[in-house]
């Protein structure tokens, strides 16, 4: 089990528009080959909406107990557009329709049914809908203040005529680290996708630069993580948070993953927390995810390895965008190198069949990335909906590989290339 240590984040923001979205399947001529399925519900807002909706709209009870399958239901959507439901289902709370049009519909849209008797109720008012999730679109030249109080963020104001007239604005969870930070100094948010240097360090606030984003700009959203590699940053790698849940993890797991680790005495902390709760036979992952982490690594693999056994994660998602992508390779590569020398376990992280695991189908270079992971003793597959052929296709790869390579060794194995019929006669 994770502790999860000193995790940069951003802060909350204004909330979107009160709008659901939906699209039918179409084909590349533009025809509709599968409309989209929207389920019509009266159960309290947070109810579980059941798999294969591509909306939920929820409304009055008394309106959705008389219509029945085979109705057709009309209402004009956020843009005027005129669209049209067609009843095809019931379930336990809710009926099910399909539309085969694109529309936006927002609280109060007015529903209407049609070819009903005269003593039934024809109209209802969609209730209550989730905000959607909305981000700040941030491109190359913006600026961008990231604050200490914790306050809602927004998107940049401008005039009539598009200039800047107050940068947009966002939170930090941690703002401890505000006292540390330098001008000069580079931030990356969510994973990498968007990169700043930080231009004025003011009383509670970063000002920041974008100087890498798409050409159209990427969003910002809550909760994304922040890095700040130039930045030496002094917080514990023990949160309050992380010794109380340690309390849980000494009682329920075998391994204790310590996210974020930078220097020895944080890996004193955690084994003296564990003595403290029972704990001092557990296993220790510890995730190199910072440039310190990795800098200081012979310092930390020593110090871990005085009391409790010990695992090296190379956590390659912070630890690229930490070292930039340009030396991740190398960086790995010495990872592995020194695990091998201590006779430590490595566990390849991050990203490994990605796209098999959420999508279905894996690029030629994820595997050969996971072919590469035999080299560590343990894989890390992240989830999505495709995870059991991702386990299944790793399985395969590994098993293929391991005669071929033995830690950071090659191996003469005999090649299983089919002869031709020409060397055959030779």
């Amino acid at each position: 089990m994770d502790i999860a240590g000193p995790k940069l984040r951003t802060g909350p923001l204004e909330p979107g528009p009160q709008v659901v979205v939906w699209h039918p399947t179409r084909d590349s001529f533009g025809r509709v080959t599968e409309p989209a399925r929207i389920w019509l519900t009266s159960a309290p807002p947070g109810h579980p909406t059941p798999s294969g909706a591509d909306a939920a709209l929820p409304v009055p009870a008394q309106w959705l107990d008389e219509v029945k399958p085979g109705e057709r239901i009309h209402f004009k959507d956020a843009r005027g557009k005129r669209r049209l439901l067609e009843v095809v289902g019931t379930g336990e709370a809710g009926r099910w329709a399909q539309c085969s049009q694109t529309a936006y519909v927002t609280l109060g849209t007015v529903l209407l049914r049609v070819e009903v008797g005269n003593d039934a109720t024809r109209e209802a008012q969609v209730g209550d809908l989730p905000r959607r999730a909305q981000g700040i679109l941030l491109r190359k030249g913006d600026f961008l203040l990231l604050t200490d109080e914790p306050i809602v963020g927004k998107s940049a104001s401008t005039d009539s005529e598009g200039r800047t007239l107050s940068p947009a604005t966002i939170s930090c969870t941690l703002p401890e680290i505000f006292s540390t930070v330098r001008a000069g100094e580079k931030i990356w948010f969510d994973d990498g996708k968007i990169g700043g240097i930080v231009r004025e360090v003011e009383p509670g606030a970063l000002r920041i630069e974008i100087t890498e984003a798409k050409s159209g700009g990427d969003r910002l959203g809550v909760d994304k993580g922040i890095n700040l590699p130039d930045t030496s940053i002094s917080l514990p790698a023990l949160m309050p948070k992380d010794l109380e849940d340690l309390e849980f993890i000494v009682r329920h797991a075998d391994l204790v993953g310590m996210s974020f680790v930078r220097h020895e005495r944080d890996i004193v902390q955690l084994q003296s927390r564990l003595r403290e709760l029972g704990g001092g036979h557990l296993g220790i992952v510890l995730k190199i995810e910072t440039r310190q982490g990795f800098e200081r690594l012979p310092n930390l693999m020593l110090a871990a390895m005085r009391q409790q056994p010990v695992v090296i994660m190379i956590a390659r998602g912070d630890l690229a965008v930490e070292c930039g992508y340009e030396r991740m390779a190398e960086v790995q590569e010495e990872i592995l190198w020194i695990c091998e020398a201590a006779h430590l376990p490595v566990i390849w992280a991050t990203q490994v069949l990605e796209s098999l695991a959420k999508k279905g189908q894996a690029s030629r270079a994820e595997i050969t990335d996971a072919a590469m992971g035999e080299r560590a003793e343990c894989v890390m597959l992240n989830k999505g909906p495709h995870i059991v052929a991702a386990v299944s296709a790793l399985d395969d790869i590994l098993r293929r590989m391991q005669d071929h390579q033995s830690k950071k060794s090659s191996r003469l194995h005999p090649l299983h290339l089919r002869a031709t019929e020409e060397s055959e006669k030779l």
